[in-house]
């Protein structure tokens, strides 16, 4: 074997001075890519011969801001002025060495009263992986004196905790103070967010609570203990009520502007009083605009903190998993929900975060749904390695188009909060509420015609599930903004439905060979299922009146192609009348059928169909 000395060097080949991925074909061009696009939407039907707009604009989608998304992205799109992690406007990160080198950290909450419950919990997750502590306190809570209990063995200098007390803010965070010297923790290592959040409370409950008394505590804390945060800028209650992702993002930098003052007014300098400020947002199953709410939040906030005369502070985030997704029924899908909310909020670079159990939304999770909460953190950290790059979304033509939207509605939305007299005159008056109701009409709209489906609930839901059982969750406060959820509507029927003595049924009579009507008969067994109600399918009986008379309902649904409609739908909805059908439905276009009494296509009204079917089979 011929040896080489360490002076030589190994030869490569030569290599061209530039690798061009496909360099054997043509460049491709947009407008070769529109025409190919103009071709499908043609054979579609979505446009005509004479269409003379830009075809993508078909292609074109809009949330609930206004935001149009593009089909496509391109370096056209480009947008600059994004900057480096850890320095402003901090869209990429917080911190310049982002999530890397020990991931985001993971917060679990606990919302029980009973301190040795809650303490049994809370070490269960510290041994699991969860890395700090949401703990609610005082009347909600576990009893604010009875905080070391819940604290017992546990490290609460390597595990913080974030405490959630409502009113009793104060009276919680002296009683941690106390824990901590008791401990003989240094005043100087400490660190926890004690979760003063008085505009959040006034969210909750529609009556206002004075800022003082938390801008004085955290001018306190401050000068006592410098890791310590006071104020949480809380915008789920924005969130619940139904808001958008700009109405959230435009209150919650609202929240912590009228935190600023208050804390500047208390004697604290921008940046200082900024650094007690901690924000808290939800993280949906929209995993491209959760990535880009929690980088457009940073770039907010630093423009906020800048113009307040500070240095342009990083935003510290806390991510929750929307409770506004969570399901009741078939609370499973609940885990593919949270999975994406984490990987989304993880990704946007979010500080902490939380993982609501699958469970959240029927009762006080168990052992298995907390256990599975925390391990979807430690999938996505440890395995898919999702914290190994800074900002991983960065350079998307889509996403930084997304955020730079984003930023830009948000602000907006801030702005015209803080010109009619900022969050707190907003709450009082009531504008702010109008304008989250508002979009919730709108959003209700949509999960109601299954624009925007809800697996599991309004999409294919399972009439077999078994009932998930939990100990209920103790009272919260209310009286203010409104809490929704998105399938509580759909829900509510799957109740009546339950609740009846017998399955509420409809009868699909199905026209034609099977391959004619199978994709209609899914598509309108799956509506009725939505409802609770089950879709009787003979498939392609000889005697479909025959089959009506034994299916046990007075409702029937016509199924077929477009020609079967034609040649047998007037006969057939005839018959099934005479045969006693109260009511015949068709699955499909709307025609002129005399003997048909509705119509269910897609974008149809789904709960007012099934809250008349319902009502018409006499459930209650």
């Amino acid at each position: 074997m011929t040896e080489v000395a360490e002076t030589e060097s190994v030869p490569t080949p030569d290599a061209p001075d530039e690798l061009k991925l496909a360099a054997e074909f043509p460049e491709a061009s947009r407008e070769q890519w529109r025409e190919l696009v103009a071709g499908v939407l043609r054979k579609s039907g979505a446009i005509g011969e004479d269409f003379e707009g830009l075809p993508e604009s078909k292609l074109v989608t809009r949330t609930y801001d206004g935001l149009e998304i593009q089909p496509l992205y391109t370096a056209e799109d480009t947008v600059e002025g994004t900057g480096f992690p850890g320095l402003p406007p901090f869209v990429r990160s917080a911190r310049p060495e982002g999530s890397v080198t020990t991931g985001w950290d993971i917060r679990a909450r606990y919302a029980r009263r009973d301190a040795k419950v809650t303490n049994t919990a809370i070490l269960a997750d510290l041994e699991g992986g969860v890395s700090s502590i949401w703990l609610r306190a005082g009347a909600t809570g576990v009893p604010v004196a009875e905080l070391g209990d819940a604290l017992n063995e546990v490290y609460v200098d390597l595990a913080p905790v974030t405490l959630d007390a409502g009113e009793d803010y104060e009276a919680a965070a002296n009683e941690l103070f106390t824990l901590f010297a008791e401990r003989e923790i240094p005043a100087s290592a400490v660190t926890a967010t004690l979760g003063a959040d008085p505009i959040g409370l006034t969210a909750r409950t529609g009556t206002a609570h004075p800022l003082a008394p938390a801008a004085r505590l955290a001018a306190r804390v401050a000068k006592s203990h410098p890791k310590v945060r006071t104020i949480v800028a809380d915008g789920l209650p924005f969130h619940e009520a139904g808001g958008s992702d700009a109405q959230e993002l435009g209150a919650a930098i609202a929240a912590g502007v009228a935190y600023l003052r208050a804390l500047t007014e208390a004697g604290l300098d921008v940046d200082t009083a900024a650094a007690q400020l901690e924000f808290r947002l939800a993280a949906t199953a929209d995993q491209f605009l959760t990535i880009a709410k929690f980088r457009a939040a940073r770039r907010l906030w630093a423009r906020v903190t800048e113009v307040s005369g500070g240095k342009g502070a990083g935003m510290r985030q806390h991510a929750v998993t929307s409770p506004a997704m969570l399901t009741q029924r078939d609370p499973w899908v609940n885990m593919l929900r949270t999975t994406l909310a984490c990987f989304g909020a993880g990704v946007g670079g979010a500080d902490a975060i939380t993982v609501l159990p699958f469970d959240a939304a029927i009762g006080q999770p168990d052992a298995f749904s907390a256990r599975i909460a925390r391990n979807t953190h430690a999938v996505l950290l440890e395995e898919s390695k999702l914290a190994g790059v800074i900002d991983p979304a960065g350079g998307s033509w889509y996403v930084e188009n997304l955020t730079e939207d984003l930023a830009q509605a948000a602000w907006r939305e801030f702005t015209a909060i803080e010109a009619a007299g900022g969050i707190e005159a907003e709450l009082a008056s009531g504008a702010l509420a109008g304008r989250l109701a508002e979009t919730w009409e709108k959003r209700s709209k949509r999960i109601g015609t299954r624009r925007d489906p809800i697996t599991g609930v309004s999409e294919f839901p399972n009439l077999t599930e078994k009932t998930v059982v939990r100990d209920a969750v103790e009272d919260v406060p209310g009286g203010g903004l409104p809490r929704y959820r998105y399938a509580e509507a759909f829900e509510a029927l799957r109740d009546r439905a339950d609740a009846h003595p017998s399955r509420p049924r409809v009868f699909l009579a199905t026209l034609g060979p099977v391959a004619a009507h199978t994709g209609r008969a899914s598509f309108a067994a799956n509506l009725f299922q939505a409802g609770g109600i089950e879709a009787v399918n003979p498939g392609a009986p000889e005697d479909i009146v025959a089959e009506f008379r034994a299916s046990g309902t007075t409702i029937a649904c016509l199924c077929g192609s477009n020609t079967s409609y034609a040649e047998e739908a007037d006969s057939v909805a005839k018959a099934l009348k005479e045969a006693g059908a109260t009511s015949v439905l068709l699955a499909g276009n709307p025609g002129d059928h005399p003997d048909v009494t509705g119509y269910l296509f897609t974008g149809c009204d789904a709960l007012e169909v099934l809250t008349g079917t319902l009502n018409e089979l006499g459930v209650q």
